[in-house]
């Protein structure tokens, strides 16, 4: 079972992955500004970059799933929907439980993060503000909805949210009966702030360099979602926290057309 389900959540990850086929990586090369006097850099051809992306994603993704695989059950993490297929039960009775949770909680998150938004922007630079809206429209909805909903849940709640749990129970609690809830809200609230650090770089580059304010708004504006389906995955399954995720990006969608 554990096989099949590696590889069920496996092509899950790498449908994510395979997304950012439809990114046009030459305009979204361009549009990342340069730092003023800089030589023009010699990139490789953009079918290059993509594969070298896509063989590193893929690594990164297949090591995350087999993290999950071997650790979650032993910390009382669940895929059910994904480990009902795995055990040829019925999908949609594992998936229901967690669909009505996972929208909602994803569309208020998504609400949330407009506001944080809306809150933060008078504190941004114009700079950053112009090349952040130039850089969403780059990106494909289909991207925002796979990578995101599948590949982003993969990496930050099924690999290391559990990997953080698991360590934290053995080292705390010698790996005796079920984690305690301190010690998994630890994991939650630590994954989903890795995930707001993961986004500095590339906002410093938009930006030309980070400023307290970028700072603190990139962490925080991704570090809601991540908590909130952090919470959703401990108690409720995984694909709750994919479908939140897939949700939060509805409302983003919207904002981003509406010009928040």
């Amino acid at each position: 079972m554990k096989k099949r389900l590696f590889w069920i959540l496996w092509l899950a990850g790498f449908a994510g992955i395979l997304s950012f086929l439809f990114v046009d990586l030459s305009a979204l090369i361009a549009s990342i500004p340069q730092p003023a006097g800089a030589e023009p850099v010699e990139l490789p051809p953009p079918a290059i970059l993509k594969i070298v992306s896509l063989i590193q994603s893929t690594i990164i993704v297949t090591v995350a799933v087999l993290v999950g695989v071997w650790l979650a059950e032993r910390v009382g993490l669940h895929a059910p929907a994904a480990e009902a297929v795995a055990r040829r039960d019925n999908f949609f009775a594992a998936l229901k439980p967690q669909i009505i949770s996972g929208v909602l909680a994803g569309l208020v998150c998504g609400v949330a993060i407009v506001v944080i938004w809306v809150i933060a922007k008078p504190y941004l630079t114009s700079e950053f503000i112009t090349q952040a809206q130039r850089f969403n429209d780059l990106l494909p909805n289909i991207t925002r909805f796979l990578y995101g909903g599948f590949t982003e849940e993969l990496l930050l709640r099924w690999g290391l949210m559990t990997f953080l749990v698991w360590a934290i129970w053995r080292l705390l609690q010698k790996g005796e009966g079920q984690p305690r809830a301190v010690y998994v809200v630890t994991a939650i609230v630590l994954s989903a702030i890795m995930f707001g650090v993961g986004h500095l770089p590339i906002a410093s580059v938009l930006s030309g360099g980070l400023t307290l304010p970028l700072t603190i708004y990139v962490i925080t504006g991704n570090s809601v979602l991540g908590i909130a389906a952090g919470f959703l995955y401990w108690k409720r399954g995984l694909e709750a926290a994919m479908l939140a995720h897939m949700s939060a990006h509805v409302v983003l969608i919207l904002a981003i057309y509406l010009a928040f």
